[in-house]
């Protein structure tokens, strides 16, 4: 499997079973209706496992654009091959909340809040403060991006079943940040900041994850809904790359 396809499948895996989660607790007439935090973050923790367990060994599973700069800027993953991965995250992004609109599409008809609407798509601050959010989106990035460090080393499953430090894609030798046999630890990684760090901004900590669904949600026939909140939309974004970048200087300043 190409990685770029890898990326776009299971970035989408994981908008449809993030996302997927949180439409389960704030839709109207959903079975799992007013369930909680809880139940929010474990399936987003689940959903970060499943997504890496199944294409870790085809593109290291990165599924977010902080990670890929991250490790780009720690010298784990060739800088050239980072846009192609970000693109391929958006997609899949977008294609995962597609999938969870059709899912909950009577739901999202039912649902009278125009906010819940949103938030099943994005993340809005509890309280809305940019440099404050940026900071919090930040500190859960850097918590996830340094993790990712030390959690796994940088591998890629060859079809022999050999672990390699690299791989060739068009003549380049590139280093992966992931593996299938990472996808545990960085799964219980995310639950963590999610429990611990997740209520100021609804711990994004992943660009792709915010922006992919907020156009889908602009552009979706979702009936009642508000407007995407574009004037926030920029803090799930700069908060975790600028946080990836601090985790790659730091783990850089540490060897």
């Amino acid at each position: 499997m190409s990685p770029y396809i890898a990326e776009i499948i299971g970035t989408a895996i994981l908008m449809l079973l993030g996302n997927g989660v949180v439409a389960n607790v704030l839709l109207t007439e959903s079975k799992g209706k007013d369930s909680g935090w809880i139940v929010i973050t474990w399936g987003w923790g689940i959903a970060v496992f499943v997504a890496v367990y199944v294409v870790g060994q085809f593109s290291g599973a990165h599924i977010n654009p902080a990670v890929t700069v991250g490790l780009a800027g720690a010298g784990l993953f060739d800088w050239a091959q980072v846009p192609f991965y970000i693109l391929s995250q958006l997609l899949g992004a977008a294609i995962g909340a597609l999938l969870v609109w059709l899912a909950y599409k009577d739901h999202f008809a039912q649902t009278e809040d125009s906010n819940l609407k949103l938030a099943v798509h994005s993340t809005m601050p509890a309280i809305r403060n940019y440099p404050s959010n940026v900071m919090t989106e930040a500190i859960g990035t850097i918590m996830l991006v340094f993790g990712v460090f030390y959690l796994v080393e940088p591998g890629f499953i060859s079809s022999n079943g050999d672990m390699l430090k690299t791989i060739t894609i068009n003549g380049q030798q590139i280093g992966f940040g992931l593996g299938s046999l990472s996808a545990l630890p960085v799964g219980l990684l995310v639950l963590g900041i999610g429990l611990s760090l997740g209520g100021p901004t609804g711990y994004a900590i992943n660009p792709a994850r915010d922006l992919g669904p907020r156009i889908m949600h602009a552009i979706l026939p979702i009936p009642g809904k508000r407007d995407s909140d574009w004037a926030y939309s920029w803090v799930p974004v700069v908060g975790p790359i600028l946080g990836a970048l601090l985790a790659a200087g730091l783990y850089l300043l540490l060897q």
